[in-house]
């Protein structure tokens, strides 16, 4: 019996050292297998379409400097390194734009691809190229043959090929252009939701009720013309729509904090005569979701400009495009953000009862173009999308109505190699010049030059609406700006059109999403979804507050996390909780205890009163308008209330301050009762995920959650695919904007000319591969808002390139 145990035991031994062995040589095949598909960083590459020696130069955080004879070899040199450290991003950027995400990642990818493939973007940037100028095509060819050529250069495919069991697809000319309307989807993708629910709203209500319901502007508006906006109130009518006041789900989704609109991006300029060395600065961080790898690649250009001096152009590239998007070039520094344009129309159409092809449109009838688009499905037979194309877009039904989609992408001009060109202007009118012909979603552009001028303008196209403009005044007798959405433009705004700021009297400029002119050339931009204005008003404060300044002292403004718009809500609901509110409630007395002494004024992370304020607004959004978004979501799941009117905090304020009893929610008999259920909401929602109220730190819910897309899905190496979930302060309506997976995407500040003075860090590295030494490299000091240089350091690594 004895023998019989020892021999199992010895067994039992011999099964786990054999399971032990086998995960051993598992993991080591991994790391094998990863470990040969790192990009090359030192040594000699051979390519016989240089014209002549380049140079790779990289820091210890993995930031190359290329050293090139012209802009075609620079973009072969960046086309190469991309792809070395970023080709799956690149690749999930082209498939975004065209609409093939499924033959990569199967079903799950289908709704996208059908949502994206309407617009036929693959066929559109394959006909674009061929027709792009001589330079461009060859840039691009150039960038191509360099993507394909860092591909093949790898030992091993990049690792997530591995893990979807998928070949890589080589890099096409056209491919650069479809990045460029992935960019599109994701900067004005929810223009379509947007105007749905503006389009239900205008349908469902009087025109005294839509005046109250989508504002066009409100007290937090910080234009770049004037102090503020003076626009009169609209009268609140004596009656609320009847849907208003219905019954809703009763699900929280706004109050949140998984919850977040896609409001995003700062910039700003300081004139000379406020820079203490002179010349402008400009300063910018970009929002944008975060994950691993992030979505900017820094580098540097160098090569000879015109005149043959060296040119130095830093900043951030987006890997599959051959452009530096934003930085400086030693003359001009410049940097984004999304402009929300009204860049996009829903056009009724009237379907012909006997043809399905044939709608009116603008009074006339036409026939629609059809094809058949076929979605290819990994693992699954291929999906076929019928596609019915009139003159002003693709066809939607929506609600039992027929509409054109209307899109400025889909414009002659939506798309073209123009942001490459900013990088060659030399003072602030001709970097203007080229941002207003580019080929790009619409942006906010500020440029700073090195004698000190500033100036702001859009880039990218935006739709003529003068004509449109100047009928709705003439039917209407007034001109707000808005568009009645029963008619629409027929080209693009002409550059020389496009609204300009330059060399304000005050010496700043400055952007964050809202509304950017008082006056009425805000027109010719119209308002596609601008943010409320609080964020802006701060960032122009703390602009005027600086008075004559520096880099170091001028980027504190993107780590300003001061909670001067939610100071409103907390001292509202303080006013809330009276006596008789709190009477027999103690966990409303201690909610106001909390709310009124652990109160910082900023989104800390050790702030309990920053989480309840900030929990009782967005349940006052849930209370009062849960009904209005259940029957948005019934026409189209991602219309709500919040996207047809981001101003919707001022008309809250405006409904708790002026009580009108036919405008309460459902379920509620008094404002003061509206106020006391978001409270009792934000106690309970605590409640439910087993948070005491006085552990509710804001530090214990803002937990950065930023991952590579498959650490979820792959046990061994996921927790090695993502960054630790460090608390960090920050929130919308403030500079500083900070979420789990939302926030700064690259904090800039530099002056053209002292690039050796300028500020620079970016959340995750340069690499998207786990086992790169630069997957992570600067990060920390993202999370630590640390002032990091803009300019890489000394040469750790040299890569040549020899023709």
């Amino acid at each position: 019996m004895k023998s019989r145990k020892n021999a199992a035991g010895r067994w039992l031994k011999y099964l786990l050292s054999a399971f032990v062995l086998v995960v051993l040589a598992v993991l080591v095949g991994v790391a094998v297998f990863l470990r040969a598909s790192l990009p090359q960083l030192d040594g000699e590459i051979r390519e016989a379409g240089l014209g002549a020696a380049m140079q790779v130069e990289r820091d210890a955080a993995g930031v190359p400097t290329i050293k090139a004879r012209d802009q075609f070899d620079l973009s072969y040199g960046l086309g190469y390194l991309h792809a070395q450290d970023r080709f799956f991003q690149m690749d999930y950027l082209r498939r975004t734009g065209a609409g093939e995400l499924s033959e990569l990642f199967g079903s799950a990818g289908l709704d996208l691809d059908r949502e994206h493939r309407l617009y036929q973007f693959r066929a559109q940037a394959e006909t674009l190229f061929t027709h792009l100028p001589a330079a461009d095509q060859r840039l691009l060819q150039r960038y191509a043959k360099g993507v394909n050529d860092g591909l093949r250069g790898l030992s091993a495919r990049p690792f997530e090929y591995a893990v979807l069991g998928a070949q890589p697809e080589e890099w096409r000319p056209e491919d650069s252009l479809l990045v460029i309307w992935a960019m599109y989807f994701q900067l004005q993708g929810t223009l379509p939701s947007r105007q749905i629910a503006r389009e239900w709203l205008r349908q469902q209500a009087t025109p005294e009720q839509l005046a109250l319901l989508l504002p066009t502007a409100s007290e937090f508006d910080a234009p770049m013309d004037a102090a503020g906006i003076a626009a009169v109130a609209a009268p609140l009518p004596a009656l609320a729509p009847a849907w208003f006041g219905a019954a809703g789900s009763g699900v929280s989704k706004n109050a949140s904090l998984d919850y977040r609109s896609s409001v995003g991006s700062s910039n700003w300029a300081i004139a000379g005569n406020r820079s203490a060395r002179g010349g402008a600065i400009v300063g910018n961080d970009m929002h944008l979701m975060l994950g691993l790898p992030n979505t900017w690649y820094r580098a540097v250009f160098d090569y000879p400009g015109q005149a043959g001096a060296s040119r130095r152009i830093a900043g951030v590239t987006l890997p599959g495009l051959p452009a530096m998007v934003a930085g400086s070039n030693g003359q001009v520094a410049w940097g984004f953000t999304v402009a929300y344009a009204d860049c996009f129309d829903l056009v009724p159409l009237e379907r012909d009862a006997q043809d399905p092809h044939k709608f009116k449109l603008d009074g006339s009838w036409q026939l629609a173009t059809s094809a058949l688009e076929s979605i290819k499905v990994k693992g699954a037979p291929a999906v076929a999308l019928p596609v019915l194309k009139t003159s002003r877009g693709p066809v939607r039904e929506i609600d039992g109505k027929f509409y054109a989609m209307h899109w400025v992408a889909q414009a002659e001009g939506a798309v073209n190699m123009g942001i490459a060109r900013i990088a060659d202007a030399t003072d602030i009118a001709g970097a203007m010049a080229a941002a207003s012909q580019a080929g790009m979603p619409a942006e906010n552009i500020v440029v700073g030059d090195r004698a000190g001028h500033i100036g702001w303008t859009i880039a990218g196209p935006l739709p003529d609406r003068r004509a449109q403009l100047a009928g709705n005044a003439q039917n209407a007798g007034q001109n707000d700006g808005q568009t009645d959405g029963n008619s629409s433009w027929q080209s693009l705004l002409p550059p020389a059109d496009y609204p300009r700021v330059v060399d304000p009297s005050g010496g700043q400029l400055w952007t964050a999403n809202n509304r950017q002119l008082a006056g009425d050339a805000y027109r010719l931009i119209g308002d596609g979804g601008a943010d409320i204005g609080a964020r802006a008003g701060q960032v122009r404060d703390d602009l005027t507050a600086l008075g004559t300044t520096d880099e170091h002292a001028a980027y504190q403004i993107s780590l300003d996390d001061r909670a001067l718009f939610m100071q409103r809500w907390r001292d509202q609901a303080l006013h809330a909780l009276d006596g008789a509110a709190l009477a027999g409630r103690p966990e409303r007395a201690e909610f106001r205890r909390l709310l009124s002494d652990s109160w910082s004024g900023h989104a800390s992370v050790d702030s309990v009163g920053y989480t309840l304020a900030r929990g009782y607004l967005y349940q006052l959004y849930d209370v009062i308008f849960d009904g209005v978004n259940v029957r948005l979501k019934q026409v189209d799941s991602g219309a709500d209330y919040e996207l047809a009117n981001p101003r919707w905090p001022a008309l809250v304020a405006r409904l708790v301050d002026q009580q009108p009893a036919a405008w309460l929610p459902a379920g509620a008999h008094s404002w003061s009762e509206v106020q006391l259920m978001a409270i009792d909401r934000t106690i309970a929602a605590l409640k439910n995920k087993g948070v005491a109220l006085d552990q509710a730190r804001w530090g214990e819910r803002n937990v950065l959650r930023i991952a590579h897309p498959f650490a979820a899905s792959l046990p061994v190496i996921g927790r090695w695919l993502a960054v630790a979930p460090e608390a960090v302060p920050g929130d919308s309506h403030m500079p500083r904007v900070a979420g789990p997976d939302f926030g700064q995407s690259e904090r800039m500040v530099v002056s053209p000319g002292a690039e050796e003075h300028g500020i620079f860090n970016m959340p995750g590295g340069q690499s998207g591969h786990p086992l790169s030494r630069f997957f992570l490299a600067g990060h920390e000091a993202w999370v630590k808002g640390e002032t990091t240089p803009f300019l890489p350091g000394a040469t750790r690594y040299s890569l040549k390139f020899s023709p």
